[in-house]
């Protein structure tokens, strides 16, 4: 099986910076195969591109190579780290970027990436995705060790997790993610829906303090339950609490932005 390898930047689908790290893989491996997770990851928002690797990481082959350059400490002491998991590998700047995705498929090994001898013979101070994980990443699929890249880390970057509080009838969260349809995540798990005590066909009444939103919505099971234009909450493909609009924007309508505290009370 030709190996695989995934590009999720910031960089935008209008520059050379994308098909630069291309064709330094290529050049390395021909054979590889390389996948577009997406370039349209807002400049900077590390979070974003954590969410976004940790939802799509894990439906590719296993062996896979996951490259991830959204990288606003590029040039500055921060580490660049390759990770060896259970069934992937990841690549990337040691920003808290990978490590959603790394430890939930469970962390084998974690190496800093000081061999030059596996980067461009030249590195710019501005862009490593280039100089240093694209060539890194074609090693790897050609099988390099990944002890060989350097010294084991113990203590990468991790972001903040994601806090919630749950009760009975009443759970207080924040707004993880936003999709392309304006469809608002909530840290609210399924599994914390016993807890609150919330089931299909409920209401709930959501507040979002810093948009002085208050909205009554139904509990549904998918966005086809509602009508047009109904505000609506569910459990999305990814096993979040979302809040949606059916056939229209939620995220833009209230001006919700990803960050937002939100509070959810069942209406019994």
């Amino acid at each position: 099986m030709r190996p695989v390898i995934t590009l999720l930047t910031d960089f935008g689908y209008d520059s050379y910076f994308v098909p630069s790290m291309k064709g330094v893989i290529l050049s390395l491996n021909p054979e590889a195969v390389i996948i577009d997770i997406t370039h349209s990851i807002p400049q900077f928002n590390v979070h974003k591109a954590a969410f976004t690797l940790w939802a799509s990481y894990k439906y590719f082959p296993k062996g896979t190579i996951h490259v991830v350059v959204v990288d606003p400490g590029v040039g500055t002491s921060r580490r660049a780290i390759a990770i060896k998991t259970r069934n992937y590998y990841f690549v990337g700047p040691d920003n808290g970027v990978l490590m959603m995705a790394a430890e939930d498929d469970g962390i084998i090994d974690i190496r800093a990436i000081e061999n030059r001898d596996f980067m461009r013979p030249v590195v710019s101070s501005t862009f490593h995705g280039r100089d240093i994980f694209a060539p890194v990443a074609a090693y790897l699929s050609l099988g390099l060790d990944i002890t060989l890249l350097g010294s084991r880390v113990t203590d990468p970057a991790r972001l903040p997790g994601i806090t919630n509080r749950v009760s009975r009838n009443i759970a207080n969260s924040m707004i993880i993610y936003i999709d392309h349809f304006g469809n608002a995540y909530t840290g609210i798990r399924e599994s914390d829906l016993g807890v609150l005590g919330l089931k299909y066909g409920d209401e709930l009444r959501i507040v979002i303090p810093r948009r002085n939103t208050d909205l009554r919505v139904r509990f549904l099971r998918s966005y086809g339950y509602a009508g047009d234009g109904e505000v609506l909450a569910l459990i999305n493909s990814e096993g979040f609490l979302e809040l949606s609009i059916n056939r229209d924007n939620f995220a833009q309508k209230y001006g919700v932005v990803e960050g937002d505290e939100v509070t959810l009370f069942v209406i019994k």
